[in-house]
C-alpha cells in the first residue's frame, strides 16, 4: 500500500520533527538519505520508521511507502533521495565522561554543530557537552555530522549541571588571549571547551578553566570558523602531544 495523502496521521507525525518543539515533545528525529539510513541502521540506533518513496529501488523491505509528492512534504532535502528513518533521541542523562570530551558553549548555527560532530566522531572523542547550543538533532546539524551523530554520546543541561559533570576534568578553552597551542601540553584527561560563533565561551567557564589556549593566526585573518577552530584543537590536543 502507497500512502498518498499529506493529510495521513502517520505523515503529519513525521511531519512535525521539521520542528524543535516536537522533536523534544516525541524524543524523535529524522535522518535522511540511503547512506546515512544504513549506517544508522548499521550503528544500532533504536529506529522507530524508515519511509521510503515509492519511486525508491533499495534494501529497506519494511519501509513505510509513499508517493513522491508525499515524501517530499515531510523532507527538509532540497533534492531529496526518497528515504529518511524516524530515530528515537537517546536519553542521555549527564555523567562524568569517562576520556577526553568536548563542551559547546552557546554554538548557533547547525551547521557547525554537525561539522564538530563529525570531526568529534572521526578525532575520537566520543562525548559531547552542550550548553544552550542549537539543537543537534535538526535535520541541517545531522545532515552536517555525516552520520558522526549515531557514534557519540550528546549531554545536554545548563551551565550549572554541565560544569558540574565535568567537576574534576581539567578545562581548556580555546580563546584568542590563550598560549600557542602548539607550544601547549594537554594533560592526559581534558575537555576542549569550543565557544560561541560570535562571543565566544562565556566568562564563567572562562574563569574556572585551567588552561586557556589559542590558534596562532596571521594579522590579516581575525578569526576561524568555530568547526574550524574545534577541528585543529581536536586534533593537536589529543594527537601531537603523543609523539
Amino acid at each position: 500500500m502507497v500512502i498518498t495523502s499529506k493529510t495521513n496521521p502517520q505523515i503529519k507525525e513525521i511531519a512535525k520533527l521539521n520542528d524543535k518543539k516536537y522533536r523534544r515533545l516525541l524524543g524523535r528525529y529524522i535522518v535522511e538519505g540511503v547512506k546515512p539510513v544504513r549506517e544508522c541502521i548499521a550503528a544500532g540506533c533504536k529506529i522507530l520508521n524508515i519511509v521510503s518513496a515509492e519511486d525508491v529501488v533499495g534494501d529497506f523491505p519494511n519501509a513505510i511507502s509513499v508517493s513522491r509528492a508525499v515524501f517530499e512534504s515531510i523532507s527538509s532535502e532540497k533534492a531529496p533521495q526518497g528515504v529518511l528513518a524516524v530515530v528515537e533521541i537517546p536519553e542521555n542523562r549527564l555523567k562524568p565522561p569517562k576520556a577526553s570530551c568536548l563542551l559547546l558553549d552557546c554554538l548557533q548555527d547547525p551547521g557547525n554543530l554537525g561539522t564538530v560532530i563529525r570531526t568529534a566522531n572521526a578525532a575520537g572523542y566520543g562525548e559531547i557537552y552542550l550548553i544552550n547550543c542549537t539543537d543537534p538533532y535538526s535535520p541541517k546539524a545531522v545532515r552536517a555530522s555525516m552520520s558522526g551523530i549515531f557514534f557519540v554520546n550528546i549531554y545536554q543541561g545548563s551551565r550549572e549541571e554541565v560544569l558540574s559533570a565535568l567537576n574534576g576534568v581539567p578545562l581548556i578553552c580555546a580563546d584568542m588571549q590563550g598560549e600557542d597551542i602548539f607550544a601547549f601540553n594537554a594533560p592526559e584527561k581534558f575537555c576542549l571547551c569550543i565557544g560561541n560563533e560570535g562571543g565566544g565561551i562565556d566568562e564563567a567557564i572562562k574563569n574556572i578553566a585551567q588552561y586557556t589556549v589559542r590558534i596562532p593566526m596571521r594579522s590579516t585573518c581575525e578569526s576561524l570558523n568555530a568547526a574550524v577552530s574545534a577541528g585543529i584543537a581536536m586534533y593537536r590536543l589529543k594527537y601531537d602531544n603523543k609523539r
